[in-house]
């Protein structure tokens, strides 16, 4: 059993910080939202006064923070309390700078750290089903890796500093390129009197198969657990996904990487966001190209 703080009980890391505590592990947390801090306390997490207060005698500290602005300023204020051997785990999704900033800060505090950041959503971090994207030195992944096994399902171990954060906005640029494409190739299909049924019947066994379509479709009928069935809820918000589209457009910035795709994805979403429809699952860019708001 080990004693593990976490930091950012919401959405993804509540239920995180729940599989932890049954797992075995003692867990004691922080949020700034009550709400967050009853939710977790209910799931046998012990609600610290402060995130200062939560990780003092820690021997892992995981946070769940919106940005990476976030992650610097609380690793910040967390590392001088920490006791020597803390290792900690940040697994929000955030910009590759930041990720390798904070390595660096532990780093020169002789403290151990892992970038993890997560893909399954919000129905993964409940399940216990994530897959984790994790950057860090072989020691320090050899100490993470059997929390991790206790949130997540697949643990991959990408490289250095940095490198999970790396492989989750590479992966989810393709995610939401790839929507936007079988989007499209929905609309074109309306337009030339195609079935939803019939499209999803040849692309999801021919060359078009992608997840986007067969565990995403963003039409109601072909897959029945997709939002597009429950009025574009998330899911994984548009606004997430603008997020993470942007972070990508970043970092083929600062690497002089050419992603046209993924800068045209990108506006989209943010056209959707505008829109009003940023708090809808992502797939509902169907409905922004179709210029609607919904079926």
């Amino acid at each position: 059993m080990k004693h593990i703080a976490f930091i950012g009980l919401g959405n993804m890391g509540g239920p995180m910080a729940a599989n932890l505590v049954k797992a075995g592990h003692r867990v004691t947390g922080f949020d700034l939202s009550q709400t967050s801090r009853e939710e977790a306390k209910a799931a046998g997490v012990t609600i610290a006064e402060s995130a200062i207060d939560a990780v003092k005698d820690a021997e892992i500290v995981v946070t769940m923070l919106p940005a990476g602005k976030h992650v610097r300023a609380v690793w910040g204020e967390l590392v001088p309390a920490m006791k020597k051997g803390t290792l900690l785990v940040d697994c929000s999704t955030v910009d590759v700078e930041s990720a390798r900033a904070v390595h660096a800060l532990a780093e020169r505090a002789g403290l151990a750290a892992l970038d993890a950041p997560v893909s399954g959503g919000t129905g993964g971090a409940k399940g216990a089903t994530l897959t984790f994207m994790v950057g860090g030195t072989d020691a320090a992944f050899a100490a993470g890796k059997p929390i991790l096994e206790a949130m997540g399902k697949k643990i991959v171990h990408c490289g250095g500093a940095g490198a999970g954060q790396a492989a989750k906005i590479c992966n989810n640029m393709i995610l939401g390129i790839s929507m936007v494409a079988v989007s499209e190739a929905f609309v074109l299909a309306e337009k030339l009197g195609l079935s939803h049924q019939a499209l999803y019947d040849v692309a999801s066994t021919s060359s078009g198969q992608c997840w986007s379509l067969t565990s995403y479709c963003p039409v109601p009928g072909p897959v029945p657990a997709s939002p597009a069935n429950n009025a574009y809820k998330p899911g994984f918000a548009a606004n997430l996904m603008l997020k993470d589209m942007k972070l990508s457009q970043e970092a083929a910035a600062a690497a002089g990487a050419n992603t046209p795709l993924g800068a045209a994805a990108t506006q989209l979403y943010s056209l959707l966001a505008a829109w009003g429809q940023g708090g809808q699952d992502f797939s509902g860019v169907i409905n922004l190209l179709r210029g609607k708001e919904g079926e």
